[in-house]
């Protein structure tokens, strides 16, 4: 076999593969959020970082609904430590199914919308967690910041429920 024949059989080789992989379950998220109750601000408690968010400190994210449906967003923190320099960031929401207004895209770049699932909110809007399909990235979050223990660890074992590596997931520091 030439070179370019090994490379193809290996390539298809892969493509197969691939399809026989399993798929983590479907991630689900909450039968219904009310909008108006869920802007404001929550304070991030814990998270699997992305490339921006990691040493984060004191890390915010603020929500604010414009008229035309979709969310402003301010997303803040101290870069290294609590007097670190303010990083901001302004992305913004948009929310992808209106039945439930549980499903966002969120936009860091356009024309780039991020998926954005809230999978869990508390009955109060005291406490939420964003999740993402492939498992990659998540935020546990609060109107306060701080959450009990045993909250927190109560999402901690739901994540782990739904897939998550929760090895991976790291607390933020916050000091106000």
């Amino acid at each position: 076999m030439t070179a370019l024949t090994k490379a193809a059989a290996a390539a298809c080789l892969m493509i197969a593969m691939t399809g026989c992989a399993t798929r983590p379950p479907e991630m689900p998220t909450v039968d219904s959020v009310d909008l108006e109750r869920f802007m404001g601000d929550w304070y991030v408690i814990a998270n699997i970082p992305t490339a921006i968010e990691k040493g984060a400190y004191n890390a915010v994210e603020s929500y604010r609904l414009d008229e035309d449906g979709t969310i402003a967003t301010t997303f803040t923190f101290r870069d290294g430590g609590f007097d670190g320099p303010r990083k901001e960031y302004h992305p913004r929401g948009f929310v992808r199914d209106r039945d439930s207004n549980a499903v966002w895209g969120m936009q860091f770049v356009w024309p780039i919308k991020a998926e954005y699932l809230i999978v869990y909110l508390d009955e109060d809007y005291s406490r939420t967690v964003i999740g993402r399909s492939k498992r990659d990235y998540v935020w546990i979050m609060a109107r306060e910041p701080r959450m009990a223990e045993a909250d927190y660890r109560e999402i901690i074992g739901r994540l782990d429920e739904l897939g998550y590596d929760v090895s991976r997931i790291e607390k933020v520091p916050q000091r106000w």
